[in-house]
């Protein structure tokens, strides 16, 4: 991990189905490769491993100080609105030395969604 500390986790549902994570492990090494400097990690809330959990202890191990939580989901349902609010929760008792940060979701940032409007115009 780079002097400052800093690490992402990417925050994805989960499924049965192994392939459905494949543009989540896509977007995760593209977000390494524009920021070398920051530890990216992919986790997922459910059906699928590692969870936010291993993800944030293997940081803690790794000497992180700083993780910013960013949900990889298109909108804030329940599962943003009520599962991940208690996750960082208890992360924050487990690691108190690290300050986590939750971003919106990925769908609801408005550079997503333009890319997304520019993408489907395309089509």
């Amino acid at each position: 991990m780079s002097q400052s500390k800093r690490a992402i986790i990417l925050f994805a549902h989960g499924a049965r189905d192994p392939q459905w994570a494949e543009p989540f492990l896509q977007l995760s090494r593209r977000v390494q490769q524009n920021m070398p400097e920051c530890t990216i990690t992919l986790a997922f809330l459910e059906l699928m491993t590692p969870s936010l959990t291993d993800c944030a202890t293997l940081l803690a191990e790794q000497g992180a100080h700083e993780i910013t939580i960013v949900p990889a989901f298109m909108a804030r349902g329940a599962h943003l609105r009520q599962d991940l609010p208690v996750l960082v929760d208890e992360l924050a008792q487990q690691f108190p030395h690290i300050q986590f940060r939750v971003t919106a979701a990925l769908g609801e940032a408005d550079p997503v969604l333009a890319a997304m409007a520019d993408w489907i115009a395309l089509q």
